[in-house]
């Protein structure tokens, strides 16, 4: 499934630029803890996460991974979203916890 129609199905905000919505998400990561990230989540990966500044841009980078997803309406700042866009990773935005955003990835075959 592509990252337009994970955001369109969950009802997620894009927050970036419509770069990155093309890319394949095959999973689905959720942690806070950048290094523990680094190590453990795989390409293709939606990653879940509350952080926001700049550093969340170079993890997806590293990690292959197809979006950034921040839970809970988290505002994100306007230097991780520029950032985001040089780097065409696209960050979604959704009202519900990371929990409940886990969940509905997981019912759409995620």
């Amino acid at each position: 499934m592509k990252v337009s129609e994970v955001a369109e199905k969950l009802n997620l905000k894009v927050l970036t630029n419509n770069s990155g919505m093309e890319k394949e998400v095959k999973g689905g990561y959720s942690c806070d803890l950048l290094s523990w990230v680094m190590s453990h989540g795989s390409k293709s990966n939606a990653w879940i996460t509350v952080q926001v500044h700049p550093n969340i841009v170079a993890v997806a980078l590293l990690a292959e991974f197809s979006c950034i997803i921040i839970p809970e309406n988290i505002e994100v700042d306007r230097v991780t979203l520029d950032k985001a866009n040089q780097e065409n990773i696209a960050i979604l935005q959704g009202e519900e916890s990371a929990f409940e955003i886990c969940g509905k990835l997981k019912e759409l075959g995620i």
